[in-house]
Formats: C-alpha cells, structure tokens, sequence
C-alpha cells in the first residue's frame, strides 16, 4: 500500500516510519510552541483583556506567513487532511493537561462553521482539533450548543473592524441548561485578532455560573 498512498509527513512531506503518525520526528520537535498554556498573562490573553471576561486563553502555535504552522493548517482546512486537527488537538490537550488554568474543564465547544461551508468542506476544523483535545483531557466536547444563523464572507483579508462586524451577531446558544456551572474551553483554529471568539463568547457568557477559557491551535502574531 506505501508503494501506492505513501505515508508522508503533513509538513515536510518526507516519508514516515512505521512509528510516526501525521508528522515525521524531526517536524513534531521543530513545532512552533507558544507554551503560553503556562502563564495566565500572555498575548493571547492580552487581545481578549477589557473585551471579554475570561477565565484563561492560550494558543498551542505561533502562526506565521509561510511558517510550519500555517502550512500544517491549510492541510487542515482546505485540503481535506481533518486527521491533522485530531492529531495536534491531541498534543495540544496533553500540554493543557499540565496547566493549572485547563487541566480541570468540563467541556470543549468548538466555534461553528455555517453548515452550508461546513458541507463544502465536509467537516468542522475546529471539532476535529476539539476533539483531539478532549480525548487527552477527559472532556466532553459539545458541538450541538453554538450555533452559527448566518453566512458570511471570509474574515482572512478583512481589518480589525471589519472582523469584528462581520461575526459581532451572528452567534446562539442552545440547550443552554446543560453547561450551567461548568468550566468550558471555547476552541478555534487560528486567533488572529479574536473578533469571531469574541462573539461566540459573549453568547457563551450569557449562561449562569460558568467559567470560560479560550485556546485556539494556532496564535497569528500579525
């Protein structure tokens, strides 16, 4: 079967050993970490201060143009490689599992896509990383709870504000009851400058008594 669908790397594209999954040794060691998991003050907490109150938030890699992350990524998202976002949310979720701010979550709820993109692509991407993520962590993920109620364009070339109007109403939530008390960790692929996290968590922080924490695969840091 190698001969035919050779095994390969998602980042370097060399040939994987019989003992590497989905990255060869030499790129799983060459990742990108932000370990920002370990301090409560960090960049990614910093873009969320005075907009959104927040138990936690951390991003697993540093994002940048023409970078191992970005490139792992739009395997991710465009090419059809979901199997990328199940492997990093799992080593993501075993380095949350050593922060005092994750390691006792409840639930993780990925941040939606619009089913109509969601079918183009034929999986969410951040699901994919959630659930990684919550096989390492003992977590539940809840993907039925926030909702997407509008299509809209893509925010990759949009400004600050544009972003920010783009997605600002476009969250729901339901079965609202069932996270009632709960620590949930909203989960996104790339956070660049927050807008759509920060939508999708002003309808979260309408639940009575829940913590909430943010932790996104990648942090873009311009």
């Amino acid at each position: 079967m190698g001969l035919f669908f050779p095994r390969v790397c998602q980042s370097c594209s060399v040939q994987l050993f019989d003992s590497e999954d989905i990255l060869c040794m030499k790129c799983r060691y060459k990742l990108p970490q932000t370990n920002f998991h370990s301090s409560y003050d960090n960049p990614v907490m910093e873009i969320f201060k005075g907009r959104i109150d927040l138990y936690s938030a951390t991003s697993f890699l540093f994002f940048n143009k023409g970078g191992m992350a970005q490139q792992t990524i739009h395997r991710l998202k465009y090419k059809g490689k979901k199997e990328i976002g199940l492997y990093l949310g799992k080593l993501f979720g075993r380095q949350l599992n050593d922060s005092e701010l994750f390691n006792q979550a409840d639930a993780i709820i990925p941040v939606p896509l619009h089913p109509k993109r969601q079918f183009k692509r034929g999986y969410n991407q951040s699901f994919m990383i959630a659930t990684g993520m919550a096989v390492e962590m003992k977590a539940e993920v809840y993907s039925d709870v926030l909702f997407r109620t509008s299509h809209t364009s893509s925010q990759t070339k949009k400004t600050r504000y544009e972003r920010w109007e783009n997605v600002k109403d476009i969250f729901e939530v339901k079965h609202a009851e069932s996270l009632i008390g709960k620590h949930l960790v909203l989960v996104d692929d790339v956070i660049t400058t927050g807008a759509t996290l920060e939508a999708c968590a002003n309808s979260l922080l309408q639940i009575p008594d829940i913590k909430l924490s943010i932790a996104s695969l990648a942090y873009s840091q311009g």
